[in-house]
């Protein structure tokens, strides 16, 4: 039983990780369940037993990037001692994973009108993540008198707003050439917060 259930895990490992190159060059709409059963060297039938559908594989897919991601910044959080080091440390961390493999492809499944209301809602959840890293730096700047006693809930609104707009340059330039601009973005938006202004 236990072997069974170990090599299903491996199934369902290998069908992802096939999955994942796949998606990354192809884009969402361009990759097929054939193509994905082709590349894994798994039938069509493991694929839709593990995953119901590509959409579901996908929307997997994306939380776990999501979950990377995350488990990035939480391993450099710890090298940053002030909330305010951390707030520079976590746009530089938004640059320069911004740019994800499967970014592309998420946009493309998010546009497609065939997609569920529950995949839809599972990929707008995503944003939950780093919003919820933004308020926990704001809360830890706040209860340690870094920063004022503000609207933390709006200011996590705003920095995900703010980060996120930037990071639609990635397209178009350099990375390293943008770090200035997203710890200008930063210095913006201490000067409103920090206790005793700039």
């Amino acid at each position: 039983m236990n072997k069974r259930r170990y090599d299903s895990e491996i199934v369902k490992s290998e069908i992802m990780q096939h999955a994942s190159i796949l998606f990354a060059q192809k884009g969402y709409n361009q990759t097929s369940v054939g193509d994905i059963s082709k590349a894994a060297g798994y039938s069509k039938g493991h694929i839709y037993y593990h995953f119901e559908n590509k959409e579901k594989l996908f929307v997997l897919l994306a939380q776990n990037t999501m979950q990377y991601w995350h488990s990035k910044w939480q391993q450099k959080e710890q090298s940053y001692l002030t909330a305010t080091d951390k707030l520079y440390g976590m746009a530089l961390h938004v640059l320069y994973n911004y740019q994800t493999p499967l970014l592309k492809s998420g946009q493309e499944l998010a546009t497609n009108p065939t997609i569920s209301a529950q995949s839809l809602q599972k990929l707008a959840d995503l944003a939950i993540i780093p919003m919820t890293a933004y308020r926990a730096i704001f809360q830890e700047g706040v209860d340690k008198g870094e920063f004022i006693t503000g609207n933390i809930d709006e200011w996590t609104v705003l920095l995900g707003t703010w980060l996120g707009g930037l990071c639609q340059l990635t397209d178009a330039k350099e990375l390293q050439l943008l770090e200035p601009l997203f710890k200008q973005a930063i210095t913006i938006f201490l000067g409103s917060i920090r206790n005793g202004g700039n």
